[in-house]
């Protein structure tokens, strides 16, 4: 591990507004944050910037950025913290954990900007939009509340698109290219590091927001790698 690394880990140790794999939060988020405002999470927050964004520009709502790379989060966190902005936190777990953090209906919204991919079909299961991770993000979120994907790439988009459809779910809004007439409107004008470096390179950032249905995601069953090999060799005949 870098020195910066070891030097972040330590440092986000004495940040009041980062949680690392905390005991006993489920269900108590309201009283972390010492309001009763609306929770929004930013999963796979990176670097931390679209959480800093949002709790700077709307103090009637908490945000939780959300990730395992406590190095990258360390950025964001440091510098809510240095403007004094209550309404922000940081929370370093697996995402595979979420339930364990949130009791149900205790998150307004979420929102998944710039994901890994994985691109590849074999690591489908990671992808946020999953429905693996719908089912989980369905026992914490609110009736009706949104899940909002901002990303340059298209498989994850298409992929999004194929799952939405599979379960049920209802997309409230679809922007194949937010900038194609100049500037998006806030927050998607809101740029991170990574959007900021893919627009650089003239990539096309695309947007749905969509809502989870009422009756229970049930995720496909993993394959067993027997069945995987059956299956490509009948593609192949």
């Amino acid at each position: 591990m870098g020195h910066k690394k070891l030097i972040r880990f330590a440092a986000i140790k004495e940040l009041k507004n980062v949680l690392e794999f905390p005991e006993n939060m489920k269900g108590k988020w309201q009283e972390f944050f010492g309001n009763k405002n609306p929770i929004y999470l930013e999963l796979a927050c990176g670097k931390g910037e679209y959480t800093q964004n949002r709790a700077q520009q709307e103090a009637d709502k908490n945000f939780i950025g959300i990730d395992i790379k406590g190095n990258r989060m360390y950025i964001g966190a440091r510098n809510c913290n240095e403007m004094g902005l209550k309404n922000a936190a940081y929370l370093r777990i697996s995402i595979d954990t979420i339930t364990d953090y949130f009791a149900p209906d205790e998150v307004d919204e979420i929102w998944i900007i710039f994901p890994d991919p994985f691109l590849r079909d074999s690591k489908d299961k990671n992808r946020l939009t999953h429905a693996k991770f719908l089912a989980k993000y369905q026992q914490i979120l609110k009736p009706n509340a949104t899940i909002n994907l901002k990303t340059d790439s298209k498989p994850l988009f298409d992929f999004t698109q194929e799952v939405i459809a599979e379960n049920n779910c209802m997309v409230q809004y679809i922007n194949h290219n937010i900038y194609a007439e100049g500037e998006a409107p806030y927050p998607l004008d809101i740029k991170t590091h990574y959007e900021k470096m893919h627009l650089a390179d003239n990539r096309i950032i695309q947007y749905v927001k969509y809502t989870l249905p009422t009756a229970a995601i049930v995720p496909p069953k993993r394959k067993s790698k027997i069945q995987e090999e059956e299956d490509a060799n009948t593609t192949n005949i």
